[in-house]
């Protein structure tokens, strides 16, 4: 799985940019908040990115921040929102917005994003509350618990387990108050999923 790129822009379209690393194109979907700071054609860009997997096709979704793939990747979780909805949703909302909005349960905030319906706001907020990284509506710096939780989710995710058993597993798994390594956390965690 791709998760980073490091290169220069090639193109440069809403939603959009051809990133060329060492000779090869990457077209990589982007929020327009990644587009917007992305440089002209040429420009040295670093991207973090979700490659995304479906039977007939593979697609890479870029992010320039590390809070907004965490964000795509929480949404794209929700029953219902797909890659391109959540791409909508984090153009037309300021990630930090987002988490509040979440957070405070504003269905007119979420509703005003184009492409999200009242349904589909209700089941964010219901689905995320609990996972929404809290540091960011607060300012305060995300405990290592939190930090470790989302590795471990995005390392899972990518190797193709569903996030509901995820959740479950590393609920037991994963505790804020004691120092765990990634590694021993997720080798126990592969253990567990393995015997779902």
């Amino acid at each position: 799985m791709i998760a980073h790129l490091r290169g220069q822009v090639f193109e440069k379209h809403p939603n959009r940019l051809i990133v060329d690393v060492a000779g090869v194109g990457y077209d990589v979907q982007v929020p327009l908040s990644t587009f917007y700071t992305a440089g002209e054609p040429g420009t040295a860009i670093e991207l973090r990115i979700h490659t995304h997997v479906r039977e007939d096709q593979l697609s890479l979704y870029g992010f320039a921040t590390a809070l907004e793939l965490t964000m795509f990747e929480r949404l794209i979780a929700v029953s219902g929102i797909g890659p391109k909805l959540a791409l909508s949703v984090l153009s037309g909302i300021e990630t930090r917005d987002l988490v509040g909005a979440i957070l405070r349960n504003d269905l007119a905030r979420l509703t005003a994003i184009p492409g999200v319906g009242k349904k589909t706001a209700e089941r964010m907020c219901v689905e995320l509350r609990d996972r929404m990284p809290k540091a960011v509506a607060t300012g305060a710096a995300p405990s290592p618990g939190d930090a470790l939780r989302d590795d471990l989710v995005s390392a899972l995710s990518n190797l193709g387990y569903h996030r509901q058993a995820i959740d479950k597993s590393l609920d037991r798994l994963v505790s804020d108050a004691s120092e765990q390594r990634f590694e021993d956390v997720l080798r126990s965690a592969l253990k567990d999923l393995s015997r779902a």
